[in-house]
């Protein structure tokens, strides 16, 4: 057994702590950031809200943290003697008067405001109200319970019955039968919306249209449609349900009228709604001044943070106090940690301010004529690298600040990774952006003849006639990535 020694050259990159936290920051949005400074308020409270516009120190305060300071526990007092408390004690501060400074018996207009809350009902709630109507032996009331328990958000139930049954057996110690589930089942889907507990989209547009039986002869063919050609249906092979039902070309269309018209997620629109699936928050706005573009930051994004009075009171106390004991500088270390700490969180907000609008500064500038029309033909190839090298930030920060972050113009509000696209040549040799080809190939689409759609080999066609150099397989890719199905799919009556 032999031993060697050998030398190997590493390169390591190591995020500080406050990257670290610079880079949590920059993926927090604009919705939740609120909440995420509610969570330092509530965690430092060295750290508090201000009112009067400004913080309570300079950039050039030294925000190295001293909570790795260490001291000796048996009483040893040179690292007590040693606390430098000047850059938390300023000669200049403003001591805040004796006197009131609003009358008592005229209260302030805000505090009588009423903030109104939106009563929420989640969708399996609406349920079991329904469910709670029926008269059921508890027994059966459990296994009810468990089955709209197993409903998911779109309103299907997706979960075999002997799964549902097994969960009855071993968490419930409930014995029951695939007949009685299956019996409960249709109980269910007689519920409302039309269509729920179905498992699958044939069975949910089917009890859909049971609700509608008597309404018209259509109804009773949209149902043979669907109970024998459903697969045809949904392929728009048309011609083979006209020869299998002799249904006339009006009889078609008013068959496929009725079923268009049903809900394919009937618990989609039910219940509770997320928050953060409901609306966008921008976190930047995008004004056209006669041709001038002006940005602002979402004023959200620039809280009043500021070093609590209290614990910089602390401090001033401590220095104008002639005794010293252990207790009260074991105290004042304290204060200084969570000092430290604040100012620290309040850079780091600072420099995500920094960040977000020097990136989308950037942004606007690189893509100006798109700010300016709202045409997305005007826009330029554009990637990570060039705003990173516009900006001096390193390219997984301007993904970051892409990725999560959103712009309010005068044409809509708009993801910032949508100004992001590769290019593509033309025939002059000009480097056009892939989001400028997907916005004519829209257009192509969608001026289309929808009795004769277009296929993949004619729009392909189409651009090069307009001078894009692209290949069949890339106009699909394309169309694929605009949501938009192949020419069978799109063909209508």
């Amino acid at each position: 057994m032999s031993l060697s020694q050998s030398l190997q050259q590493k390169l390591l990159q190591k995020l500080s702590p406050q990257q670290i936290q610079l880079m949590k920051l920059l993926q927090v949005p604009t919705a939740n950031l609120e909440e995420r400074i509610k969570e330092e308020l509530e965690e430092n409270p060295a750290l508090e809200v201000g009112e009067d516009g400004h913080d309570d120190f300079e950039e050039g305060d030294d925000f190295k943290s001293d909570s790795e300071e260490e001291y000796d526990s048996e009483g040893s007092t040179d690292e007590y003697d040693n606390i430098d408390l000047s850059d938390y004690v300023h000669e200049g501060d403003d001591e805040v008067g004796d006197y009131k400074l609003r009358d008592e018996n005229y209260p302030e207009m805000d505090e009588g405001k009423v903030i109104p809350i939106r009563v929420e009902t989640s969708f399996h709630e609406v349920l079991l109200n329904q469910l709670g109507m029926m008269e059921l032996d508890e027994r059966t009331q459990k296994i009810a319970e468990q089955i709209v328990g197993s409903i998911d958000d779109d309103g299907y139930l997706r979960r075999e019955m002997s799964s549902i049954s097994d969960d009855l057996a071993f968490r419930q110690n409930i014995l029951s039968s695939e007949g009685e589930i299956e019996g409960l089942i249709k109980q269910i889907q007689q519920f409302d919306p039309p269509g729920i507990c179905a498992r699958d989209l044939k069975e949910c547009l089917i009890l859909q249209l049971k609700r509608k039986v008597g309404e018209g002869k259509e109804v009773e063919l949209a149902m043979q449609v669907l109970e024998k050609y459903f697969d045809e249906f949904t392929k728009k092979h048309y011609e083979k349900i006209q020869r299998g039902l002799s249904l006339t070309d009006q009889q078609l269309k008013d068959v496929i009228n009725q079923i268009i018209k049903l809900n394919p997620k009937p618990g989609g629109n039910i219940g509770f709604v997320n928050k953060a699936e409901s609306y966008v928050v921008p976190d930047f706005f995008i004004f056209n001044n006669n041709g001038v573009l002006e940005l602002t930051l979402n004023s959200k994004n620039a809280p009043d943070l500021r070093i609590s009075e209290g614990y910089r009171d602390m401090i001033k106390d401590y220095e104008k106090g002639s005794k010293k004991d252990k207790r009260q500088k074991e105290a004042v270390l304290f204060i200084k940690q969570k000092i430290d700490s604040a100012k620290w969180f309040i850079d780091m907000i600072k420099q995500r301010q920094q960040t977000l609008i020097g990136t989308m500064s950037s942004i606007m500038n690189y893509q100006k004529e798109f700010f300016l029309t709202g045409d997305e033909t005007t826009l330029k190839p554009m990637i990570l690298k060039d705003i990173a090298e516009m900006t001096g930030l390193d390219i997984s920060t301007v993904s970051r600040v892409a990725n999560s972050k959103f712009v309010q113009t005068e044409f809509g509000t708009y993801r910032l990774k949508f100004f992001f696209s590769e290019s593509l040549s033309t025939d002059s040799g000009e480097e056009v952006s892939t989001r400028e080809v997907k916005k004519i190939l829209s257009n192509l689409i969608e001026a289309e003849d929808k009795r004769k759609p277009l296929s993949d080999e004619q729009l392909t066609d189409m651009l090069q006639e307009k001078g894009y150099n692209i290949a069949r397989r890339t106009v699909a890719k394309y169309r694929e990535q605009l949501n938009l199905p192949v020419a069978r799919l799109r063909k209508q009556l």
